[in-house]
């Protein structure tokens, strides 16, 4: 929290930790950690600063709750804009980055896209939970539930360092201040909270981010993102978004980024809508083809009416010659 950096507040928070004998980590329940608990330091400065919640979790007030309003596009005039986010929260962008690029809302929220999906194109994400638009490329191509589907997962480009994908440089905030590859740091988006995100067990990220912590083993079949979409209705088959929380400590010990939560959503079509959506492509594969079967038809039959009337003709050709 940015506030306990100031020299006054930083000496009364630092007395404060003495008196409560605050150490560097807490025992708390998975219940606790995930929807609140009241922590005695925060409950005393919020005496003093009322904007600050004297209960703390990571979901905590978090049930039962949306993540704002959406304004979304129904995609009548173009298809390739159907569900795409327009504004959110009553705004058509962020103000948390430093850059006009970084701060755009691209895309959708996940959860459908625009149909006839091709292999070369990016999907683009607004997610909420990363404070940030980010886009997917194609990966590979397979079958769910008997259904051909595009795999799409996150460019390794999306949490690049600056170095790598300069575009990036607009996630540093303050500016210049980078985490490094694989991280990406939310703390001005959480109410000054030094939070950060990654993949699971930092795939894709600096080696020294899984050196740092014992028992990392990145792994892309286990860890990386995926979303299964069927290439024609662009219908959501199967997919798995694994993040880390980790935060980062700092002090008299070594500055390290250390993870806190994993959250694993996976969601898999049941068979019953993966049944009905066989026939629909079925029934729309049918109907594109009879325009080509009309065509074929009408080949071979102009071929041969084409050859009954040469042969009609070489018939009577010879009628008359003899």
């Amino acid at each position: 929290m940015e506030w306990t950096r100031s020299t006054p507040l930083q000496f009364a928070t630092e007395v404060l930790l003495l008196l409560y004998q605050e150490s560097v980590f807490t025992v708390r329940s998975v219940h606790q950690l995930l929807w609140g608990y009241k922590d005695r330091l925060l409950s005393t400065i919020h005496v003093l600063h009322p904007e600050i919640d004297p209960v703390f979790g990571l979901f905590s007030k978090m049930n039962g709750t949306d993540d704002g309003e959406y304004v979304f596009l129904s995609g009548e005039t173009n298809y390739l804009n159907f569900s795409r986010i327009v504004e959110w929260k009553g705004k058509e962008s962020l103000n948390w980055w430093t850059t006009e690029a970084c701060n755009m809302i691209n895309g959708t929220d996940g959860t459908s896209f625009h149909p006839l999906i091709s292999k070369d194109e990016k999907i683009y994400i607004f997610s909420s939970d990363f404070c940030r638009s980010l886009f997917l490329v194609y990966d590979s191509s397979g079958a769910v539930a008997g259904v051909p589907t595009f795999r799409f997962v996150p460019s390794s480009m999306v949490f690049a360092n600056t170095s790598v994908n300069p575009a990036n440089a607009g996630f540093c905030v303050p500016a210049g201040n980078c985490p490094g590859t694989g991280v990406l740091n939310v703390s001005v988006c959480k109410q000054g909270a030094p939070i950060f995100l990654s993949a699971p067990h930092f795939y894709q990220a600096d080696p020294k981010f899984v050196e740092d912590i014992e028992g990392m083993h990145p792994r892309k079949e286990y860890h990386e993102t995926f979303l299964d979409i069927n290439p024609v209705s662009a219908a959501f088959f199967q997919g798995f978004c694994g993040w880390m929380d980790p935060s980062i400590e700092t002090g008299n010990i070594r500055t390290l980024i250390f993870p806190v939560m994993y959250l694993n959503e996976s969601v898999l079509i049941d068979e019953a809508s993966a049944s009905k959506l066989r026939h629909i492509l079925l029934e729309a594969s049918v109907v594109t083809g009879i325009p080509f079967v009309i065509m074929a038809l009408g080949i071979a039959f102009g071929v041969v009416f084409v050859v009954l009337v040469c042969r009609s003709r070489g018939i009577s050709e010879e009628v008359s010659s003899t």
